[in-house]
């Protein structure tokens, strides 16, 4: 993907203005969607990896990067922290590049846990080092031919979502929240600087909205008795979908076997299908 209409393959810039936007050097990648919360816990993760498997489900050739640098996440949810990124150099260059970790559907995965020697390792760096990483993984990783790029982002509204969208090409941020009070206030901050940077705002996704009643199937909210919607409205977002909590896939994703249950269940095919639409749309 370029980043204007006057940008060249180098990697520079001839608009007199500048985009300021990076360059990825080993592929193509169409379209970059950031997944965004700026509160911790509300499965942004998870939600990215039910997105891209989904997404790989219908066709479309998807990667995945790993933002959250001191507390990555994505290798564990699809079963890759085993695994490990291989490093080598680039033809006619002395820059390092990464080779991702393929998942079992396929989707290219790059994160700083498959870049360290093992996932417990901490990252003890400060700001201007995780940025400059976080550039380089996305520059330098081999993405080959991607439809979808999804950038699961770290919670916070500081150095590292603050460089991912005024760096990185980003087409359209979806977020996700939790309906509570407090989440909302929180997520609002992000949804709210991301429309100061430009950034284009799919709508939001409330998880862990509601669990089934086992014996008759109601719906029964968890942490407030006001339905999602009513939170969508007080973010200023569109209501892009409800999840519920779901055991049986927190337990999947912990035996390695997440892929495989998100693409038997209808519940995320009637997900991907609505996002898909919107990204039609837009």
């Amino acid at each position: 993907m370029s980043n204007c209409d006057k940008c060249s393959s180098e990697g520079s810039c001839n608009n007199k203005e500048g985009c300021n936007k990076i360059f990825q050097r080993c592929g193509n990648i169409k379209k970059v969607i950031g997944i965004m919360s700026g509160k911790g816990g509300v499965g942004k993760s998870t939600l990215t990896g039910i997105t891209a498997v989904l997404l790989q489900n219908k066709g479309y050739k998807v990667g995945v990067l790993d933002a959250d640098i001191t507390g990555p996440s994505m290798p564990r949810f699809f079963g890759i922290n085993n695994l490990r990124a291989v490093i080598g150099q680039m033809e006619d260059s002395e820059s390092v590049k990464f080779e991702p970790v393929v998942t079992k559907s396929g989707i290219k995965v790059m994160s700083m846990n498959l870049l360290t020697e093992d996932e417990e390792s901490p990252v003890i760096w400060r700001g201007p080092i995780i940025t400059g990483v976080l550039n380089q993984m996305y520059q330098d990783t081999v993405w080959g031919d991607l439809d979808y790029l999804l950038i699961d982002m770290p919670p916070g509204t500081g150095d590292v979502p603050l460089t991912i969208m005024q760096s990185f090409p980003i087409d359209y941020m979806l977020m996700v929240a939790t309906p509570q009070a407090m989440v909302t206030m929180i997520v609002k901050k992000a949804a709210i600087m991301a429309e100061k940077l430009g950034v284009n705002i799919l709508g939001v996704v409330e998880n862990m909205a509601y669990i089934k009643c086992g014996s008759c199937g109601n719906k029964q909210n968890i942490f407030s008795s006001k339905p999602a919607d009513y939170y969508a409205k007080e973010l200023g977002l569109p209501l892009l979908y409800e999840f519920p909590i779901d055991t049986q896939l927190t337990e999947r994703i912990e035996e390695g076997m997440g892929e495989s249950y998100i693409s038997h269940n209808s519940y995320f095919k009637d997900f991907i299908e609505l996002i898909i639409d919107k990204l039609n749309k837009v």
